[in-house]
């Protein structure tokens, strides 16, 4: 519609066509108001109806909520309208009638739970505040695009159809491709591991990852977003210093960009930026902060895993984001470098938010012999993933990198409950469609 106005650009004295969605009708007797939502805001369109063509009284006032009308006439100030403004309507045309029984409630005056919400993901999207985790996170990838471009990455697209998983095991999608079996990429590890090995030497990857993981979480999905960095002649400290610098970009942005999403989401008083540098804490330091917190039922030891309990033990001692560093090497991928000086130890680091593991990263293995060793040490056969190991061979500069989870990192900076709300049409054991 050319001559279409925002309802957000409405100004007194303008005649204007605004179209959207019927959000609510006020009838008051002897005058009424329409509600007209789009994706600006709202506006008030006003019938008098002892002044008005019946026809276009009964237009405007007997359409259902949610459907699409277009109307035409003078805007007017009118301070006690919603917006301070108001339309008095020359002509309403409804471009698309809703069936008066919706199955949620776009206004939110009636709550609706998070299957019926995601079955109805277009309506459910109607509402300012759901509306809002999306906007923000369009922001948060905008402005992690832009701090890698700072750090000199170039933006690659990795394949997501593999011959053979990043790290084997079974948490595969199985696909047939062409009469041959294949599956669908993990991460984009392997791949961005070799272009680092080239010319281009720091790229980073926006792009879905898939888990054949039976998890059903409310922080677990089978198909996420990762944000993935890998930079050649880079430790892990210098990957460190870059995924440090990505998340606190995206919480800067939001706090410069998103006012009117915060308050949407009743964060605009809650929402704070991180400060200060990220406390980098080993994993022996770790298990020895999280047993001293008295949480667990059991005592940790080297080498065990950190449960959810665990994580939440020691994101409440910290209070904010930190790294855990220097894993055992016996509980890393095989592509992880360990210490020169100590095998036992890998250069392997999380990133954590009290809440969940963000990151995961660390210092490649950029020796040939050393990352043979590593497949075999881990039970995987080197020869289904020669494209990858043979380009060790040709000179591999030592490099670093990590995957950040999109969706992990959008949970924890607006405080949502369930990691689903962060995505349009989340996928996970139950969900398949829409």
């Amino acid at each position: 519609m050319q001559d279409r106005t925002y309802t957000a650009d409405a100004e007194p004295g303008d005649d204007v066509t605004v179209a959207g969605w019927v959000h609510e009708i006020r009838d008051l007797g002897g005058i009424a108001f329409l509600i007209l939502r789009d994706t600006s805001g709202k506006i008030q369109i006003k019938f008098e109806k002892d002044e008005m063509d019946e026809d276009l009284v009964e237009t405007g006032l007997g359409v259902s909520r949610e459907s699409v009308v277009k109307v035409s006439g003078a805007v007017e100030e009118e301070p006690r309208a919603p917006t301070g403004v108001e339309v008095t309507p020359e002509s309403v045309e409804v471009v698309a009638p809703a069936d008066p029984e919706l199955p949620l409630d776009p206004s939110g005056k009636v709550d609706a739970d998070l299957s019926t919400r995601l079955d109805n993901r277009t309506l459910d999207l109607r509402k300012d505040e759901v509306q809002a985790i999306f906007e923000i996170r369009s922001e948060i990838l905008r402005a992690v695009r832009d701090q890698f471009r700072e750090y000199r990455c170039t933006e690659i697209t990795t394949p997501k159809i593999v011959a053979t998983g990043t790290e084997g095991g079974t948490e595969l999608f199985p696909i047939t491709y062409f009469g041959e079996e294949a599956f669908m990429n993990q991460s984009p590890q392997l791949f961005k591991q070799l272009i680092a090995g080239s010319n281009v030497e720091r790229v980073f990857e926006i792009g879905p990852i898939f888990r054949a993981e039976e998890h059903n979480t409310p922080r677990h999905l089978n198909e996420a977003t990762s944000i993935d960095f890998e930079g050649a002649f880079c430790d892990q400290n210098d990957a460190m210093d870059v995924v440090e610098g990505v998340v606190k970009a995206a919480y800067e942005a939001i706090d410069e960009n998103c006012a009117d999403e915060l308050e949407a989401l009743g964060l605009e008083d809650e929402f704070e930026a991180p400060d200060g540098d990220f406390p980098r804490i080993s994993y022996e330091d770790a298990i020895e902060r999280i047993n001293a917190t008295g949480e667990l039922d059991e005592q940790l030891v080297w080498g065990d895993d950190l449960s959810t309990e665990a994580e939440k033990a020691l994101g409440d001692d910290v209070g904010g984001h930190y790294f855990i560093t220097d894993w055992p090497s016996e509980i890393k991928p095989f592509y992880i470098k360990d210490h020169d000086d100590d095998p036992d130890l890998s250069t392997g680091f999380d990133l954590m938010h009290p809440r969940m593991e963000l990151v995961s990263g660390g210092q490649r293995e950029h020796r040939h012999e050393k990352l043979i060793e590593g497949f075999e040490q881990q039970g995987l056969d080197p020869d289904q993933f020669e494209y990858y190991t043979k380009m060790f061979k040709y000179g591999m500069p030592p490099h670093a990198g990590f995957g950040l989870g999109g969706e992990r990192l959008i949970m924890t900076i607006l405080g949502l409950d369930n990691i689903r709300e962060a995505v349009l049409f989340p996928r996970d054991r139950q969900r398949l469609s829409p």
